[in-house]
């Protein structure tokens, strides 16, 4: 039988005097030196779960991980939100432009009046200028006479002697603008300034003597005009064509004329047949 020896009593200066745990006892010593502090328990002891509140002034640093352990991701440092960034302002919307209806296609409030008359109207037709003649030699003999006579009567002075030119009955020669029956000699007499018909006269003859124009028109209505002033454009005429409007009229008459867009004064026709259409002032 072996019997145990004694054991000394294990003591604080035990291990003070033993050599074998003099540095664990320095290293011991410098960290509660380093570490200030209160005590922590156990359930006081940072980890994961319960991270050490920060201190004014001391740098967490992460430890290295324990071998065979997943290395602890690193809380990454919550910065705000980087400011957006200023949008361009929407364009105020546009009202589309109407768009015209293509011919045929009927729209709301835009319907084909199914009686509207489906034809194109045509543009209308440039009239040329008037054709200003004064040689009686383009004049048709029946024409040509009748005016050749008309002149001799104006030149005469005897207002009597157109009587026999004067057409009367369903058509007559117009002489007035008002047809109330009065004898055609007297409606002379009654136009001219002397009360004789003289004055009319010489207007018949300062007529005739002006160049004249001939209107084709429509079959019945083909005529040859004195003067050439009431089928021409008034505010278009030359200094020689207006020497020959003054010798018929005043400059004030030209300017109501330019005015009224016409040539008001008398004028005189004669059909193609030699037949004594017209002698009459106004519009």
């Amino acid at each position: 039988m072996v019997s145990s020896a004694p054991t000394a009593p294990f003591s604080s200066r035990t291990v003070a005097n033993s050599s074998r745990f003099r540095p664990h006892l320095a290293a011991a010593a410098i960290l509660c030196l380093a570490l200030p502090g209160p005590a922590f328990a156990f359930s006081q002891i940072p980890d994961d779960a319960n991270p050490a509140p920060a201190r004014e002034g001391i740098v967490t640093v992460p430890l290295p991980p324990v071998p065979g352990q997943p290395a602890p991701v690193a809380p990454q440092a919550t910065q705000p939100p980087p400011a957006a960034a200023p949008q361009p302002a929407a364009p105020s919307p546009v009202a589309p432009a109407p768009v015209a209806p293509a011919p045929g296609n009927a729209t709301p409030g835009n319907e084909p009046d199914p009686d509207a008359d489906d034809a194109v109207p045509e543009a209308p037709v440039d009239v040329p200028p008037a054709r200003i003649l004064y040689n009686e030699d383009e004049l048709p003999v029946p024409v040509r006479d009748l005016r050749r006579k008309l002149i001799e009567i104006a030149k005469s002075g005897d207002v009597e002697k157109l009587r026999p030119y004067i057409q009367t009955g369903a058509d007559p020669t117009t002489l007035s603008l008002e047809n109330d029956g009065t004898d055609p000699i007297q409606i002379l007499k009654d136009a001219s300034g002397d009360g004789n018909g003289v004055e009319l006269l010489a207007i018949l003859l300062e007529t005739l003597e002006a160049g004249h124009v001939h209107v084709e028109g429509d079959g019945a209505d083909e005529i040859y005009v004195w003067p050439y002033f009431t089928q021409v454009d008034l505010s278009k005429l030359t200094n020689p064509q207006l020497v020959e409007l003054f010798e018929l009229v005043t400059a004030g008459d030209y300017q109501r004329m330019l005015a009224n867009g016409s040539y008001d004064f008398y004028r005189l026709g004669i059909s193609p047949e030699g037949r004594f259409e017209f002698f009459v002032a106004g519009d």
